[in-house]
């Protein structure tokens, strides 16, 4: 389909960027344009102004500041994430997700940033961060703004972004010792929608789980903290153990599901379900290694 008229601007500032976004009706943010073009061609979008922030290099870096923060630019590529040694020390399941998605021109192309602003159900990065305790960046032309990823996600396909705001950066504070983090997925093919995600954080000490996050997505309302499941982990003993109670907790949770073409409700729940108990599996495996230098 031949993309219909649209204004297309390439600021060079962040300043610059953040005024447009103000001063224009109907402005949207480009940058790596793998969903926005798309969107495009199907007409499901009708900005009349696109705002191309891909090369502003106050939102390309990646950093660690002193008290150990991973600092993402929004523009960073998942490309970038992935080779970057400062990821791979500072949060390495963020890298490990970077490396595995979608295929290397969609991983040359794509932004963490748009990943997280488009809050797809089925998107990687969401459920991670939310687990991981991120918080973002955000500019405008009425000053900066540090939100929460619980406040940030505001449900499928939305944040809350206000008009006018851009996203400049994902913050990830650095894990305490003894974490476990571990995401797993089920997916038609290698490169297709998810049709399950979970991702699980055990924070641990003395062999005990002192905190947990467990987030699952490919749902509505995506990403979905199972705070039955946090509660009923918090406490035990970080062992196989773990992996039944959780998936009993589960079952106390309220979570809907929607079926389609592959697969109804009640399968894609199951599966959910399945991908929760392998990622409590995995993320205790993880802290045992993370507190005894060698595997469970």
């Amino acid at each position: 389909m031949i993309l219909p008229p649209v204004r297309y601007v390439r600021p060079a500032t962040l300043s610059e960027a953040a005024s447009l976004l103000a001063e224009t009706d109907g402005a949207s943010v480009l940058a790596g344009g793998q969903t926005m073009i798309n969107a495009l061609k199907l007409d499901l979008v009708q900005p009349t102004t696109l705002v191309d922030i891909h090369r502003l290099d106050e939102l390309r870096g990646i950093e660690v500041t002193a008290d150990g923060t991973l600092v993402i630019g929004a523009a960073a590529t998942y490309a970038e994430i992935a080779a970057s040694p400062d990821v791979r020390r500072a949060q390495p399941s963020v890298a490990t997700m970077a490396a595995g998605l979608v295929d290397r021109q969609g991983r040359n192309r794509g932004t963490i940033g748009g990943n997280c602003c488009l809050n797809d159900p089925t998107s990687n990065f969401p459920p991670l961060l939310m687990a991981l305790g991120a918080w973002f960046r955000t500019a405008s032309a009425q000053g900066w703004r540090s939100i929460t990823a619980e406040t940030f996600f505001a449900g499928s396909l939305a944040t809350s972004l206000r008009p006018g705001e851009l996203l400049t950066s994902v913050r990830i504070r650095p894990l305490p010792p003894g974490s476990g983090v571990a995401h797993r997925h089920q997916q038609l093919a290698s490169d297709s929608w998810a049709l399950a995600r979970a991702v699980v954080r055990l924070d641990t000490t003395g062999g005990v789980v002192a905190q947990a996050r467990a987030v699952i997505a490919a749902v509505p309302g995506s990403p979905l903290r199972l705070t039955s499941v946090e509660e009923e982990l918090t406490g035990r003993p970080a062992d196989a153990s773990l992996v039944d109670a959780a998936s009993a907790a589960f079952e106390r949770e309220e979570v809907e599901t929607v079926g389609d073409a592959h697969g109804s409700a009640a399968y894609r729940l199951e599966m959910a379900g399945i991908q929760l108990r392998r990622a409590v599996a995995d993320a205790v495996a993880s802290a045992v290694e993370a507190w005894t230098g060698s595997t469970a």
